[in-house]
């Protein structure tokens, strides 16, 4: 089958809605489906930079872009996978066209949004970008979410028609391949390692502040990364990596950090346990679902305070097989089967002719015992 994916968040961009997407699809592909992800267009006169991401392009007034493409690809299968312009005007496109589609949500805006508003505005701009969210997702025939808790608190808010859509990890490149490393050579351990995008909303300062003796490292881009590196001297800032190379550092390091409280899950997690990595995080949305069960309290602690994380984490045994053997149960593979089996789930307007078939039906049954009594 045919499967269209729009999302604002792709190529050049590297984060963790990117890679979801990129392997999404070459599993899709695998299973001998037809994939196409449509990203935002740089060079069209109508795609700007985003606000405090001169790097990222945002494409406005993209129906008519869009409209061509699926009338070109006739898929059988839309998923909007972002609730930027693009995704808005894909959603907008299929609403105008009657085409039944699908949403996700990676990325809790209005925690976002909150963190960069003075804190007297936090409370009603995040009410505010809750309803617009809802509002986007609504005519979707499946919302698909990484966690339960983050499935909950959109439950909470109103959301409807939500399905579970888990991440996975690629166990080649992210694996315990040594401590020895050159980059590494030079700086005391243990070596605490953060990867991830260098802005406010992921609570960056939490790490950079620790008094935990060793070494820091930031591997990543982002708008914060100029004023923290000047800002934090004897922070290692590696810039952005990934690939083999991001693989190697994840392994070379001696514990990965998780400062993040607004994540919907944490990719990165995943690729550290691969790495062999044991783990420190606040107990928020993502590491409270992914290190749900018993057994990862032997490599990922949880704590409200980092700090502590940090030092009951580094006490544990350094083994890297036991969350190397933990991010083998996350396949990528697993995750698309998931994501396909919701592609197919019923479209708000199948669901009212059900319900309304059940209901004739119903009528119809108790006329007909009605009749029988007589």
């Amino acid at each position: 089958m045919k499967i269209l994916i729009i999302s604002d968040a792709w190529h050049p961009q590297i984060n963790g809605v990117v890679r979801t997407l990129e392997a999404t699809a070459r599993e899709c592909r695998k299973q001998g489906h037809e994939v196409r992800i449509v990203g935002p267009d740089p060079a069209l006169w109508n795609a700007v930079s985003a606000p405090s991401y001169p790097s990222i392009k945002l494409e406005f007034f993209a129906r008519p872009r869009l409209r061509r493409i699926v009338e070109a690809f006739r898929p059988d299968f839309i998923h909007v996978a972002t609730e930027g312009p693009l995704g808005w005007s894909a959603r907008n496109l299929c609403l105008e066209q009657r085409l039944p589609f699908t949403t996700s949500y990676h990325t809790r805006f209005p925690e976002y949004l909150a963190a960069r508003v003075p804190k007297i505005f936090a409370r009603f701009t995040r009410v505010l970008a809750y309803a617009v969210l809802r509002r986007f997702h609504t005519p979707s025939s499946a919302i698909m979410v990484a966690t339960n808790s983050i499935a909950e608190e959109l439950q909470r808010r109103k959301f409807r028609r939500i399905v579970h859509w888990s991440r996975g990890v690629d166990t080649g490149i992210f694996r315990p391949c040594g401590k020895t490393l050159e980059a590494y050579a030079t700086m005391p351990r243990p070596i605490l390692l953060y990867v991830g995008r260098v802005a406010v909303e992921k609570n960056l300062r939490a790490f950079l502040d620790l008094k935990s003796s060793g070494s820091k490292v930031v591997i990543g881009d982002g708008p914060d990364l100029p004023m923290l590196a000047a800002e934090y001297k004897a922070v290692y800032f590696l810039g952005p990596m990934s690939g083999e190379a991001l693989g190697r550092h994840y392994a070379a390091a001696d514990l990965f950090v998780f400062p993040s409280t607004t994540d919907t899950f944490g990719l990165v997690l995943l690729e550290a346990c691969a790495a062999g990595l044991r783990i420190a995080s606040y107990p928020a949305p993502g590491p409270v679902d992914v290190f749900a069960e018993e057994t990862t309290r032997r490599f990922a602690v949880l704590d409200s305070d980092l700090e502590q994380a940090v030092t009951r984490a580094l006490a544990l045994p350094d083994d890297p097989s036991l969350p190397r053997r933990f991010a083998e149960g996350f396949s990528w593979e697993a995750c698309t089967r998931e994501f396909l089996d919701h592609l197919q789930a019923p479209t708000p307007e199948a669901i009212k002719r059900i319900a309304r078939l059940r209901n004739c039906l119903c009528r119809w049954g108790q006329h007909a015992l009605a009749l029988m009594c007589k």
